[in-house]
């Protein structure tokens, strides 16, 4: 079969992630950035400068009437996500958009909906999905050495970049969702959360979120804006193995510890179940050095070259965003737990 010609991919939106999709679409083999926007004009001349890039818009219907545009990367900001997303498959492109999808559930299914109806690919950016280490991470909590899944936690912390249109809670909050999801193939069914505003008394920029998920696996999410240590660590641990994944250890981003506990024996009957201590090795298995930020991209071209729905399409999306907003809901309530619909 022959292959597709490469795929014309605008991107909307120049700051930080906006200027690390045109690095990387510049390099793709099977993509052509057809050019960027940004209603910011200084900020549009300073990346064109400095990518070299042709082609600028200063408003999204000019992109979206491009018909040498094929698709659209949205890496504007997270309360402008929906609006654009539904103009761009409006005007039959494809979107890839940063996370979250939208911010209300109802903004997501309208989203999810219209990209079914008109037949465009819509991808979610929860780049962690294609970070080699988390691939690693879901294949050895999902092998029979892990044993039952007990629980998983998560730490997201830093000391900055504060974004000024949501909170701490869905700035990162998403990131753990995805590995959370992922790993476990299981979404929660219920939440509950508290938050602290600490520095803007309308916003969270410090959440503490619990999760149950079926079969009685629990989930914890740590976020913060205000904490000096940068933290980005998912930890699994089972009846068999305790695994983490450390985004910031660049030399050993898993390490699994052969260690465990679990009980033999009748449990309903006093006296006679054993608890059964396992101790063994720790191990920091090679992982493949990519950038998941390619990845992500690498998979969206594919995606729309082959008419294929990605691994974080718009359902993934809604998904995440389902979650999200019901510990939004909880954290309002002072940390009533929350059912997950």
């Amino acid at each position: 079969m022959t292959r597709p010609a490469a795929v014309r991919i605008a991107i909307v939106g120049c700051g930080y992630w906006g200027a690390n999709y045109i690095r990387v679409l510049s390099e793709l083999p099977h993509a052509t950035l057809a050019g960027v926007c940004d209603q910011d004009r200084a900020r549009l001349d300073v990346v064109a400068r400095r990518f070299h890039v042709e082609t600028t818009w200063k408003d999204v219907d000019a992109v979206l009437a491009e018909p040498a545009v094929d698709a659209v990367v949205v890496a504007t900001p997270s309360a402008t996500h929906a609006e654009v997303v539904r103009r761009c498959l409006d005007a039959g492109k494809h979107v890839l958009v940063e996370k979250p999808l939208a911010l209300t559930s109802e903004d997501g299914v309208a989203l999810v909906d219209r990209a079914r109806a008109r037949d465009r690919r819509l991808m979610v950016a929860h780049t962690f999905m294609y970070n080699p280490a988390v691939r690693a991470l879901k294949q050895y909590v999902r092998s029979d050495a892990f044993g039952q899944v007990y629980y998983i936690v998560s730490r997201r912390t830093h000391l900055g970049l504060i974004r000024p249109d949501v909170n701490a809670v869905w700035d990162l909050a998403p990131h753990d969702l995805s590995i959370f999801a992922y790993v476990l193939d299981a979404l929660p069914t219920t939440v509950s959360a508290v938050g602290g505003r600490f520095l803007h008394p309308q916003k969270e920029d410090v959440a503490f979120v619990t999760l149950t998920y079926p079969n009685g696996v629990v989930g914890n999410i740590q976020v913060s804006w205000i904490d000096s240590n940068k933290v980005r660590e998912v930890t699994v641990v089972g009846s068999r193995q305790r695994i983490v994944f450390d985004d910031v250890n660049n030399l050993e981003k898993i390490r699994i510890y052969e260690k465990g506990a679990a009980i033999g024996g009748d449990v309903n009957s006093f006296g006679e179940f054993q608890l059964l201590l396992r101790d063994g090795d720790i191990i920091s298995p090679k992982i493949e050095a990519t950038e998941p930020l390619r990845n992500q991209c690498e998979h969206f071209v594919e995606c729309i070259a082959w008419n294929r729905e990605p691994l974080t399409g718009g359902a993934a999306g809604l998904d995440v965003v389902r979650v999200m907003v019901a510990i939004q809901r909880s954290v309002a309530s002072g940390g009533m737990p929350v059912p997950v619909g």
